[in-house]
């Protein structure tokens, strides 16, 4: 047997492996196959980079932002910051995950004991609804007291929150348990309702 003929027979021995691996595995469960949103953690300041660079391999992402204006010695700079500090949303079947963990500044998805744990998407939807229509939200202390109200009517319709009072004004403090951060949004008193 010549060189070419060992080699598309070690290659044909190959695929028939890989046939019989995978004819073992079965099929993957749901959670493997189904797209969801799973929050990424990253380094300290890595958020927009990493974001860039999943933009890059064409993984869905969200990386909510607010305005900051930060005063200088020289002038004042209004900074496009991150929302959720250390955190960005990534949408993709956990099958895929590596195209996440393999960015440079991203360290795991959250989850518990090792397995991400996939965020409600109407949660996700909802603050992605809610930055493209302008909503002003700040970073604001995980709260866990406090009165829980339900935003009524807007663009953040549905949502939970505990509300507080800063100012003189009426404020939702929007938490994700899962990534244990909260923002703070303005509400009219007229457009929550108590939960109870």
């Amino acid at each position: 047997m010549n060189a070419m003929a060992t080699t598309k027979a070690a290659v044909a021995g190959l695929d028939d492996t890989r046939t019989v691996l995978l004819a073992g595995v079965g099929e993957l469960p749901a959670e493997y196959t189904v797209s969801r949103w799973y929050a990424a953690y990253t380094s300290a300041n890595h958020e927009k980079r990493a974001a860039e660079l999943l933009r890059a391999r064409e993984v869905e992402y969200f990386l909510p932002t607010y305005s900051s204006v930060r005063k200088w010695k020289d002038r004042r700079v209004q900074l496009e910051m991150p929302l959720f500090p250390g955190y960005l949303f990534v949408h993709l079947a956990l099958r895929d995950r590596l195209k996440v963990l393999q960015v440079p500044g991203v360290a795991h998805l959250v989850g518990f004991s090792g397995t991400p744990v996939a965020l409600p998407d109407a949660e996700i939807e909802t603050l992605r609804a809610g930055q493209a229509s302008g909503v002003r939200a700040e970073p604001h202390p995980f709260l866990n007291v406090g009165r829980r109200v339900r935003i009524k009517d807007g663009p953040l319709a549905g949502m939970q929150g505990v509300l507080v009072q800063r100012k003189g004004k009426c404020r939702v403090v929007i938490s994700i348990e899962l990534i244990q951060r909260s923002v703070a949004v303005d509400a009219d008193s007229a457009d929550v309702e108590a939960v109870r």
